[in-house]
């Protein structure tokens, strides 16, 4: 591994790509500590301690949350979009047909996905000030009050321009740098955090809580790195061959190659969408906490119970969208391939399998029965760090080790992107 990361910095353009990437995270880092206007820090802190939702949204939004910044929502106005994208394509004709053609019709789609994300950010953004402001965080935000509005509006603009900038920002690195980009911007909030998140976990509690959830996280982390790593390398070879031609008195064609049909096609990006998903109604019930009429506020406080990350009914929700997100990324994915009609173009064939609808039949049978062992590994990973807090019951443990979680996924898969540049150029890859 050591031999592979020189081998990266010896090429010039891969070595740019690296230094481009960490240079975008460390304007991310800085911008996180920009707070927004008249934050009380010690009620924003004390409020973070109480809520554990508030902990799983910070993780989630890249630790921007912590210090109410101007990138307080982090990307996860974008991710919904996108789910909602991804959601609507399928079912709408003229979504789907530009999902076909190729790379111009993506790059309407991803249009429309930034449309969306500014309403959505203005709403959340709304959301978030509100309870922070109820809760004594945020000084004087009030959008229907006179003498207040226009700071509340300037406060709301801001938060919703620091999310467009944070999305401009990953695609920057997704198109210049190392990775996806959207990841790689979670990864960097979360590794900048981590220490300290770890350093609860060792000195926040009793000496044997301390010992518990210090051995428990490196036996969390140790099965997540090298499951994961497992994962990610298992795949079933699909054989092809190719017909011969002859052209000119010259035979063309006529070998064998496979189709690699990986076990977890979706990476981490199922267990993103899932926590998007399951955070939002817990974000809606604490801003309605606070209403004045009685019914509402019970359904809220039943309603943020219910979505509590410490609850068994969370995790069993949880598990059951990161299976469900894992099957449909990756057959969005597969779709998006269009290999049975590739391999038809090619003059390929699977033997024993007629070109066309059969094959792509063949294919898609085939994914649905080796996805399920990656969608059901990757839902397990995702619920253990609670089935570790009940046998520890040490509470500090969920987040940390969920944080680690991503972190290992996301460093995986920008690992391989970055190992198939170094054997595009004949060098020997990080995972052997």
């Amino acid at each position: 591994m050591l031999e592979a990361a020189i081998n990266a910095f010896k090429i010039p353009d891969i070595r740019k790509k690296i230094f481009f990437t960490l240079g975008i995270l460390i304007i991310f880092r800085f911008l996180a500590t920009i707070p927004v206007p008249g934050v009380d820090r010690q009620a924003l802190d004390q409020l973070m301690q109480q809520n554990q939702l508030l902990g799983m949204l910070n993780l989630f939004s890249g630790s921007t949350l912590k210090n109410f910044s101007i990138l307080a929502m982090g990307v996860y106005p974008y991710i919904t979009a996108s789910i909602i994208m991804q959601l609507l394509t399928p079912t709408i004709p003229a979504l789907d047909e530009l999902s076909k053609e190729g790379q111009s019709g993506q790059q309407k789609i991803n249009q429309y996905t930034h449309w969306i994300t500014v309403p959505i950010a203005l709403l959340q953004g709304y959301g978030q000030a509100i309870l922070m402001a109820r809760n004594g965080v945020l000084q004087h935000f009030s959008i229907f009050n006179p003498h207040y509005a226009l700071k509340s509006l300037g406060i709301l603009l801001m938060m919703t321009a620091g999310t467009i900038l944070l999305v401009w920002l990953g695609e920057l690195i997704t198109e210049n740098g190392i990775g996806n980009g959207v990841s790689i911007i979670i990864f960097g909030g979360i590794v900048a955090s981590l220490p300290t998140a770890v350093g609860n976990l060792i000195t926040g509690g009793t000496l044997t809580q301390n010992i518990i959830g210090t051995v428990a996280f490196l036996v969390i982390g140790l099965f997540t790195i090298v499951g994961m790593v497992l994962l990610n390398e298992g795949m079933r070879r699909i054989p092809v061959q190719h017909a011969k031609r002859v052209r000119r008195g010259r035979v063309y064609g006529g070998g064998s190659t496979f189709i690699p049909l990986k076990v977890n096609s979706a990476g981490m990006i199922p267990l993103i969408f899932a926590v998007s998903i399951m955070v939002f109604p817990g974000m809606i019930a604490n801003f309605l906490q606070t209403s004045n009429t009685g019914w509402v506020t019970s359904l809220a406080t039943n309603i943020a119970s219910f979505f509590n990350p410490n609850s068994g009914t969370y995790q069993a929700i949880y598990f059951v969208m990161v299976v469900l997100f894992t099957y449909f990324y990756t057959m969005v994915l597969f779709q998006q391939q269009n290999i049975a009609e590739n391999l038809q173009k090619q003059g390929a064939f699977i033997p024993g399998v007629r070109p066309g609808k059969n094959t792509n039949g063949y294919l898609t049978r085939v994914l649905v029965r080796i996805t399920l062992v990656g969608a059901l590994f990757l839902g397990l990973v995702s619920i253990l760090p609670y089935f570790a807090t009940l046998l520890t019951g040490v509470t500090t443990l969920l987040l940390s080790a969920t944080a680690l979680l991503i972190v290992v996924g996301v460093a995986i898969d920008t690992m391989r992107q970055l190992e198939a540049q170094l054997m595009m150029r004949n060098y020997e890859g990080f995972i052997r």
